[in-house]
């Protein structure tokens, strides 16, 4: 467990204010990472920052939305002008709102694309670049179980999160020799404020449970351990690999 242990190491997580990426930022600063907190509002996670330094680490909040890519560059330059390196990155920001494959529009579609794929892809190059100096460093990606099955009203963001998987692949290949591992993670349903309406309707939970063999939807903090995995020493032969989380849906 001692390879789990990542003091020392200062790691950014996009779409840190809520959910998953609020789960990962602080499972990140338990193990022991200086935190990072890229924001679309930069003023949004101040209790999030006060969570993580009562831990022990310290924490930088940077503006950060994920379709801009000045934002992108700035907030990386400024993560690494405070701390020196970054040796973690969890690309967490994404968006996804259901509508009928019918009814998507021109501006449905780009907005979907310039966060979970453009911004994914251009955070990526830009820490990427840090860690090939450095000679090290871990990429985790959000993918999702959306990227691996179909679901209805949800073709563009399907698509998008099975690019992400193999974008993974593409990445980890590239940046191998680099000493820069990347893997993702996929998700089923997680509670989290952005499923809320959703998982908040008993209808709707019963038939996501019946999917799911395990038989019950995930917590941040699941997604967060793995998160937190990969990441660290421990998972040292593992890349170019996205991570099932998803008890057992996918599986049948």
């Amino acid at each position: 467990m001692k390879k789990m242990d990542l003091t020392g190491k200062v790691a950014l997580v996009t779409g840190a204010a809520r959910g998953i990426g609020r789960a990962c930022a602080l499972s990140l600063a338990e193990q022991g990472a200086d935190i990072v907190l890229g924001l679309r509002d930069k003023a949004s996670a101040e209790a999030l920052q006060a969570e993580i330094k009562a831990l022990g680490r310290d924490v930088l909040a940077v503006q950060m939305d994920i379709a801009n890519l000045a934002e992108i560059q700035s907030a990386v330059t400024e993560a690494k002008a405070k701390f020196g390196k970054i040796d973690i990155l969890v690309n967490n920001a994404g968006i996804g709102a259901p509508n009928k494959a019918e009814d998507v529009s021109e501006k449905d579609f780009d907005e979907t694309l310039n966060v979970n794929l453009k911004g994914t892809f251009f955070t990526s190059q830009a820490v990427g670049k840090i860690m090939i100096e450095q000679g090290k460093g871990a990429i985790v990606n959000l993918s999702s179980q959306a990227g691996f099955i179909a679901l209805p009203t949800e073709s563009i963001y399907c698509m998008t999160k099975a690019a992400i998987s193999h974008l993974t692949k593409c990445l980890a290949l590239e940046w191998a020799t680099h000493g820069i591992r990347v893997n993702a993670v996929a998700p089923t349903f997680i509670k989290t404020p952005g499923t809320k309406k959703w998982l908040g309707d008993a209808a709707f939970m019963e038939t996501v449970k019946a999917r799911i063999p395990l038989g019950d939807v995930g917590e941040p903090e699941d997604v967060a351990s793995a998160v937190v995995f990969l990441a660290s020493e421990a998972a040292r032969m593992i890349t170019g690999e996205t991570l099932m989380i998803d008890g057992g849906w996918t599986i049948q």
